[in-house]
């Protein structure tokens, strides 16, 4: 298939409207939406790793008033709010996003434009939610965002609402990627491509969109219902008027501690891709590795109350979500077991891609630990709210998840872009990132354990914390340099011209079939799959390439629109009416994004056509 993709002398398109940075802002190229996902939230990461930054200066040494313990409430809050939902999930859809269809041998995903309005409601919801800046009041509530301290009380300003409003608008474009990427998944594989022979990565991508399926409405219903609480004087929170406090806690994390699944398992699926190709050897215990995957998604939703230990819900209900939330380490076990069998007498190759998969083992072995710790509840009521259980969790998250997706950046750079990433910069990276995380998130254990609450602005000599915390802000400067080697090196490859082969890695799936980067419709003739690995299958026992599925012929792709932009930033408009307390703002522009909605589903797609022309050989 990648000869044949190289060959075509020329594609004939039927229909283009869009040029220039208007092809990107009305495109619904997967690949293109995937490169749009995985850039903004680079954007965001920088505003969140700032805000780390400033944390971490304001704990150098006690009593420090470098920013005030408002506006440190803000940060931290943001900070949170910002990996989570605007780096670490958007990241990963977007490796989701590039990859997936081309894994499966589809040119497309399911809903192209639907795919167009997930990217543009999570770029405008991060946007919007940014914007409280210039209202005077960003959220400081923490990410989780407890009642009654966001209540109208306790957080009198805007920032909740933005909060609120934001979550829910990036939210429901997250709902929409579940839907596309599950019929995606499930209807547009190749021929010969079952179950049993999808790649893990879109393994971890169908069951990471089933537990988006599941998760996110607890969390929209509690972000509605503390919207009419603010904006409405409801009462669904309020003590005081016959609300439930608890409410909100069982709503999110019933949604919170999925999403930590949301945002890992699409990082074991890159780690699985990755192993096997640079250790030469079959992914050990493919089947196995699939339940896995499984297995942690139906126990993910079984162990959200381990959040609530020190709520006092009684010895009964602390039991059982104790021995669930240490049940989910078994189906972990395995997938750590079965990559260390695949390294075993393989022919590793130390590339920067397979530094990070390795690091990511060990570090995610760590948070996965201490997890097991705090899953313990009478353990848990000490650990709790200290900086112990901001060290586990950044050892999941960072260490799990962020690792994971530059792995993936890496791996994948050459597929997405055309262009490989150099590689002694690669590993400066990867070795400055790896010591400041270290050095960063560990001691946080120590601090943890000797009594330093987590969310505090400053604290008082004498308590021991200063040398701890001073190690820890030398580390998050140490990781500051790590990124800027990882940008140095993003400019001087986007500086050259495309020059990476189709197939750098020796790879194992079908992305590596095509050219890189892939053409718009990613293969000239749909693959026929005829085994797991499919593409090293044919590199070992084949011609060395994909045998067509169907004869060659015109390609017809949807057409490019600039509906699902209008609509997110309607949509956005409205939320600002409802923050402003205007109905007529917020009521018109609703109405308008209604109306940009039936339009866009009452309007004919003509699409477009693109024949590969293959100089008269045989197609």
């Amino acid at each position: 298939m990648a000869a044949i993709s190289e060959r075509l002398a020329g594609v004939h398109h039927e229909s283009r409207t869009y040029t220039g940075i208007w092809s990107w802002l009305a495109t619904v190229d997967h690949k293109r939406i995937g490169i749009m996902y995985i850039l903004s939230a680079l954007f965001f990461m920088a505003f969140g790793g700032f805000e780390a930054l400033v944390v971490r200066v304001q704990l150098w040494q006690p009593n420090n008033h470098v920013v005030s313990a408002e506006t440190f409430n803000q940060l931290f809050t943001m900070h949170g709010v910002t990996m989570i939902f605007l780096v670490a999930m958007p990241i990963l859809i977007g490796f989701i996003n590039a990859i997936v269809p081309l894994q499966i041998g589809a040119r497309d995903v399911a809903f192209p434009r639907m795919n167009a309005l997930s990217l543009w409601l999570f770029v405008f919801g991060g946007l919007f939610l940014y914007s409280s800046f210039f209202f005077g009041s960003m959220p400081d509530a923490g990410w989780f965002n407890y009642v009654p301290l966001s209540g109208a009380k306790f957080s009198p300003g805007v920032g909740i609402d933005f909060y609120d409003i934001g979550l829910q608008i990036s939210g429901i474009g997250t709902l929409m990627t579940a839907i596309n990427f599950l019929v995606t998944i499930l209807n547009m594989r190749a021929p010969g491509m079952r179950l049993l022979r999808m790649p893990l990565f879109t393994w971890s991508a169908m069951i990471t969109m089933l537990l988006v399926l599941f998760a996110f409405p607890p969390i929209t219903v509690n972000l509605i219902l503390q919207m009419f609480d603010r904006l409405f004087g409801a009462n669904f929170f309020n003590i005081a008027g016959g609300g439930n406090a608890l409410l909100w806690q069982n709503l999110f994390w019933i949604f919170g501690h999925p999403e930590v699944y949301i945002v890992i398992l699409p990082a074991f699926g890159i780690i699985s891709e990755i192993v096997p190709v640079f250790a030469k050897k079959p992914l050990f215990g493919y089947e196995s590795m699939a339940m896995a995957l499984s297995v942690i998604a139906f126990l993910s939703f079984m162990v959200w109350t381990h959040h609530m230990f020190a709520d006092g819900l009684g010895p009964v209900v602390n039991s059982i979500f104790a021995i669930t939330s240490m049940l989910i380490a078994v189906p972990t076990g395995i997938k750590i077991f079965n990559w260390l069998a695949t390294l075993w007498g393989g022919k590793i190759h130390f590339k920067t891609a397979m530094m990070y998969a390795l690091s990511f083992i060990p570090l995610f072995v760590i948070g996965g630990v201490s997890g097991v710790m705090l899953a313990m509840a009478p353990a848990d009521l000490q650990y709790n709210d200290s900086y112990f259980v901001v060290a586990h969790f950044h050892y999941v998250l960072f260490g799990g998840t962020l690792m994971g997706a530059l792995a993936g950046l890496y791996y994948w750079f050459p597929k997405i872009w055309g262009r490989q990433l150099n590689e002694t910069l690669g590993k400066i990276n990867f070795w400055l990132v790896f010591i400041g995380f270290n050095v960063t998130f560990f001691p946080m254990h120590i601090v943890g354990l000797e009594g330093m609450p987590r969310r505090i602005a400053t604290y008082s000599a004498g308590y021991g914390w200063t040398i701890w915390n001073q190690i820890s802000t030398i580390g998050a400067f140490i990781l500051l340099v790590g990124m800027l080697f990882l940008l140095y090196n993003l400019i001087i490859t986007f500086a050259r011209k495309p020059d990476a082969p189709a197939d750098p890695w020796d790879g194992r799936s079908l992305e590596w079939a095509t050219s890189s980067p892939a053409p718009e419709y990613n293969f000239a003739q749909t693959p026929l799959v005829r085994g797991r690995d499919p593409f090293w299958l044919e590199k070992r026992e084949g011609s060395g390439q994909m045998q067509p599925a169907e004869p060659a012929g015109p390609i017809h792709m949807p057409s490019p629109s600039l509906a699902p932009i209008g609509i997110a930033f309607t949509l956005v408009l409205a939320g600002y009416g409802a923050v402003l307390h205007s109905a007529i703002i917020g009521g018109f522009f609703l109405l308008a994004t209604f109306w940009q909605i039936g339009r866009a589903l009452v309007a004919e797609d003509h699409g477009f056509h693109v024949t590969p022309h293959m100089g008269g050989e045989a197609q």
